[in-house]
């Protein structure tokens, strides 16, 4: 299977490949927000659960699919200073994610409408929920897109294999971030339909930061080890700063750290077998 799937994407090329394949982890969003017509609410050690299992795909996914091969690639450019590409990419993703974070107005899921980010507004805190689901997403698209471009570019380190483990990894978390915006607007009182659309809407950007991440590695080669560093700077920042607070502020962070544990094995299964 994941033969086909690799002839195929090699056969679209890496722009096509990149939409098609964030295209899959925006669906599996909407999937996870479709439980909403059969659910109102989750446990919450359930909730805090598939939330840690979340930020540990994206711990693996930044350092096994994106950090490891922009520095094996930087062994050619820089023999003796392999880690710079990935140092400097590294923390230009965290800054690029930070800018966002102070500039957008959005909230976290378990946090209440007094400690919203970003500029101030007046925005329904439905809103500030969708956007804050669609930040996290901006740098899971650009990771996806921008892999596959380093694969087709023929780079030391990446594969058209590793770039369909990671859409793999990325698409499996993103069930319960379809969830984290769909059901605390059912809770809220809004109505199932509206619950789903706003679920589902949090994960639009990913196909667009897919393709601008394949379309930016292409045209500009020299960019590739910092262009997949940046990627996991920024999933790094939506770690740190958003996914594992939210699972802090109950009981059940023991739970978290067991399904974080769990997203880590699992990516780093996907990419090493896969990739």
């Amino acid at each position: 299977m994941l033969e086909l799937l690799e002839v195929y994407a090699t056969k679209l090329g890496p722009v096509k490949s990149a939409f098609l394949a964030t295209t899959f982890t925006w669906l599996v969003t909407a999937l996870g927000a479709s439980l909403v017509f059969f659910f109102k609410e989750i446990k919450r050690s359930v909730f805090d659960t598939l939330l840690g299992f979340t930020g540990g795909v994206m711990i693996a996914a930044s350092f096994w699919s994106l950090l490891a091969p922009s520095i094996k690639h930087s062994e050619n450019i820089f023999p003796n200073y392999p880690w710079i590409p990935a140092a400097v990419g590294f923390l230009l993703g965290g800054l690029f994610i930070f800018a966002l974070d102070k500039f957008m107005p959005h909230l976290h899921i378990n946090f209440n409408k007094s400690e919203s980010e970003g500029v101030a507004t007046k925005w329904h805190k439905s809103t500030l929920l969708l956007l804050a689901i669609t930040l996290h997403n901006i740098p899971e698209g650009l990771a996806v897109g921008i892999l596959f471009g380093a694969a087709s570019m023929g780079m030391e380190g990446a594969s058209i294999s590793a770039a369909i483990a990671l859409a793999i990894g990325i698409g499996i978390q993103n069930f319960p971030e379809g969830m984290a915006v769909s059901m605390p607007l059912r809770r809220q009182g809004v109505s199932r339909r509206k619950s789903f659309w706003y679920g589902q809407l949090s994960a639009v950007v990913e196909p667009v930061a897919g393709v601008i991440g394949a379309v930016a590695v292409i045209y500009m080669q020299n960019i590739l080890p910092y262009a997949l560093s940046f990627a996991a700077g920024a999933m790094i920042f939506v770690v740190v700063e958003e996914v594992i607070p939210e699972t802090q502020r109950d009981k059940y962070t023991d739970l978290a750290v067991l399904g974080f544990m769990a997203g880590f094995t699992v990516m780093m299964i996907l990419d090493v077998a896969l990739g």
